[in-house]
This record gives C-alpha cells, sequence and structure tokens, in this order.
C-alpha cells in the first residue's frame, strides 16, 4: 500500500534519472553495501516504494508511475540473496527479548535460518524490518516494509521504506468536516469504523493519523494486530504547555506483529479482548472468522477500526455480505446497522502535480441510513440515497470537486468515476 502524502508529494522524476554521484552494484558487495546504494538514491529522489528483482534493475514509484535506476546497475541472483539475508537479519523483533538466552551471533544465523525454511515452504514472506545503518553517523534508512516472492525471474522483493512521523488528518487531503467526524466517531463506546480502499490508498496512514490523535488526547487502552506493523506509536508526546518537553501520552498503546508477537492472525483475533482493550485496531478483515470478530468485539462494548479492500460505502456493504451464506445475509445487516459508526472509503489519484485523496464517506448518524444498511440485500439503490444526502461525500461528488479545483484532469475524473452511466457534467 503506498503512502504517498497527498500533499507533500515528491515532484516527478525526469524520464532519465541521474546517479546522483552514487555508487554502483558490483559483485561480491554484501546486503547491505547494496541496500545503502539503493537507500541513498531513494533518499535523494524523495521515493519509498522499491521493486527488486533478479537480473533487473532497481525500479521506483513515482507519480509518473514505475522508473527504472538504470544508473545502478544490474541486481544478479547472488546479489538478491544477500540482501534478503540482510533484510531477514535485520527483521524486528520484539523488543522484550523474552527467552533470548544464546550469543547474538547464534540467533542472527537461527533467524536467517527459520526464515529462509518457512519462505522456501510458502514461497512468499511478508515482514517489517528495522532501519538499516547508511552512515558511521548513525544515519538509517527508516523502517522498512517487505514482501519477498518468487516469480519467472527468480526472487523478487518488494520494499516500502516507512514514515516514523505519523501525519496530522488535516494533511492528508479530508475536508475539515470530514476530518472532525472521524475523530468524532473513534471516540464512541463501542462500534465499527471501517476505513476501506484498493491497495496504495494510504489506508494504513489515514488509520495512524486516527489512532495517533487518540493516543494524545484521550486516556485509552489500544490494542493492534497487523500484518506487519506499519506506524510505531511512541510511549510519550510533545508537551503542550511547554514546547520543547516529552511528556507520557495519556493512552497505552499494545502493538502485535503476526510472526513476531503473535504466530497467526487468528490467534490474534482470539486473543485481543482477554487485554481489556478499550480501541481494536485490526490491521485488515480477510475472511469471515475476522469479520466476525469485528462485530462481536463492537456489540461487546469495545471500538473497532479495521480495513477492507473495497471502494465505495455500498461495495464495502456488498464484500461483507460475500463472506457469509445467503441465509445469514439478514442478521448480519441487521448487526451492521446498528453498530457501523462509518465507512470511510479512499483511494490516491495522479493529481496534476502530486498524488491528490479522494474519498467517500458515510456515517451511520440516523435512522434513514441504519434502515438503508438493513435493507440492503434488497437493493443498493436506498443505501446510495443516503450517501447524497448531508453530511456524507459521495465519491463522484468529491472527484467532481477535485477536477472544478484542477487538481485532477478530465481523463483522471472519468476512470476513477464510481457511475459510469451519468452524464459527465
Amino acid at each position: 500500500m503506498s503512502d504517498f502524502s497527498a500533499v507533500l508529494e515528491p515532484p516527478p522524476l525526469p524520464g532519465n534519472v541521474p546517479a546522483l554521484g552514487h555508487a554502483h552494484f558490483a559483485a561480491g558487495m554484501n546486503g547491505r553495501e547494496l541496500l545503502v546504494i539503493i537507500f541513498r538514491l531513494c533518499r535523494d529522489l524523495r521515493v519509498s516504494d522499491i521493486q527488486m528483482r533478479a537480473s533487473r534493475p532497481v525500479y521506483i514509484h513515482t507519480n509518473k508511475g514505475m522508473e527504472k535506476l538504470d544508473s545502478l546497475g544490474i541486481l544478479s541472483a547472488a546479489h538478491m540473496d544477500a540482501i534478503l539475508k540482510e533484510l531477514i537479519t535485520n527483521r524486528e523483533s520484539a523488543s522484550h527479548g523474552f527467552g533470548q538466552d544464546h550469543a547474538l551471533s547464534q540467533r542472527v544465523d537461527e533467524k536467517i535460518r527459520l526464515a529462509i525454511a518457512d519462505f522456501a515452504e510458502r514461497q512468499v514472506s511478508d515482514f517489517s524490518c528495522d532501519g538499516i545503518p547508511m552512515n558511521e553517523d548513525g544515519e538509517c534508512s527508516g523502517r522498512l516494509r517487505i514482501q519477498a516472492h518468487l516469480s519467472s525471474s527468480g526472487l523478487g522483493i518488494t520494499c516500502r521504506i516507512l514514515n516514523d512521523s505519523i501525519p496530522e488528518l488535516e494533511a492528508l487531503g479530508l475536508d475539515p468536516d470530514t476530518t472532525e467526524t472521524l475523530r468524532h466517531g473513534v471516540l464512541k463506546r463501542a462500534g465499527l469504523c471501517l476505513v476501506t480502499g484498493p491497495t496504495g490508498s494510504g489506508k494504513s496512514t489515514t488509520l495512524a493519523s486516527l489512532i495517533d490523535w487518540v493516543r494524545r488526547h484521550h486516556a485509552k487502552h489500544i490494542v493492534t494486530v497487523e500484518d506487519p506493523i506499519e506506524y510505531q506509536y511512541p510511549d510519550d508526546m510533545d508537551d503542550p504547555d511547554y514546547p520543547g518537553h516529552r511528556i507520557p501520552s495519556p493512552s497505552i498503546v499494545t502493538q502485535q506483529e503476526v510472526g513476531r508477537d503473535l504466530h497467526s492472525y487468528r490467534q490474534g483475533l482470539k486473543d485481543v479482548l482477554r487485554k481489556a482493550p478499550h480501541i481494536i485496531l485490526l490491521g485488515e478483515i480477510r475472511d469471515r472468522d475476522a469479520m466476525e470478530t469485528c462485530m462481536e468485539a463492537a456489540q461487546t462494548g469495545h471500538l473497532v477500526l479495521s480495513t477492507l479492500h473495497t471502494t465505495g460505502a455500498v461495495k464495502t456493504i456488498g464484500r461483507i455480505l460475500e463472506l457469509y451464506p445467503t441465509d445469514n445475509h439478514a442478521s448480519v445487516l441487521s448487526r451492521l446497522s446498528e453498530i457501523l459508526i462509518f465507512i470511510h472509503s479512499q483511494g490516491l489519484l495522479s493529481g496534476i502535480q502530486r498524488r491528490v485523496l479522494t474519498y467517500e464517506f458515510l456515517q451511520n448518524n440516523e435512522d434513514a441510513v441504519a434502515s438503508a444498511i438493513a435493507n440492503y440485500d434488497g437493493g443498493a439503490r436506498s443505501l446510495e440515497d443516503v450517501i447524497r444526502r448531508a453530511g456524507n461525500i459521495q465519491w463522484d461528488a468529491n472527484l467532481r470537486r477535485l477536477l472544478n479545483q484542477g487538481l485532477i484532469t478530465h481523463d483522471t475524473f472519468i476512470n476513477a468515476r464510481m457511475n459510469r452511466n451519468e452524464d459527465e457534467f
């Protein structure tokens, strides 16, 4: 998922990306040396999403699409093996050190052995990684989110350099009224809040902004189950009364990562309610078990935040129903009509000058909305109608606003519309 800011977007790169004085790949380089070369160039170019493949140059994601870094050379199969082992070596481990009574070198070797064995069996591996040291002055790349996989070209690695700085909601490109409503929603005692959108739409950033705001302003126990963790929440915060000083934040955040703190996502879902949380963040609703956990937690007095890979409120309700047999649809919709607080569905578009956030917002704040959700199985028209009412933001209407403001092109507007049957203007 791409987390380019809707406001602070790097400028498009020229077609022929310069080397900027950086080193080139060479035979015999170890994993850290190769990664430092890549990360230094990406730092200077202000990009964070990187594609590495055996026998190919490095590719980066920019506002123009994919750009290749020919100037660095080609990554060999041996290079890719070295890079993967370096990333595994720096894979984040639980910081408590519980049960780690072996020497560091033994732990590293064992970590690599187990990770390679697991990768060989599953042929894919997702994990987060500590920043890679880039010089002797202590400069690091920033934390990393990694997926290693196999393809026709051999070993491939998709890498995102994570930003440790969590943006305020106001910096994401949301309407001020939507920002206020989102914050009001996550302060409710119980219910279900869904942030949806395709991969690369910035869902994790929006959720992190909400959680971080709660953490700094309210006394809550927040528990997250993530695979992997993208944003880390500190235990302290800026002192609002004494600038330059840090004080403990009023909330406590318990973050758990699958594969590091939990054996499985299912285990995290099973155990989360036993931690006495006020707010639960489940990184993604993947199946019926996860959906049931979310709804049961919301019905038993917890506030639950999670994500789905859907665009728009109507399609989100439809996707939830797909997880259940037809005979259960009526009861599922009835439960949703009672517990759902909002659906915030968003996407990132290639704008004229930078990536631009667009979104649809539906809050379940009146009887008409609850009734439309409960009766969705009979047709989506009533739900579409309530989305158009005051207090909600419709996807196509928001797209038109971006077009009128000169932030997106007419072609982008046409291609991103939800309802293709209506007149363009």
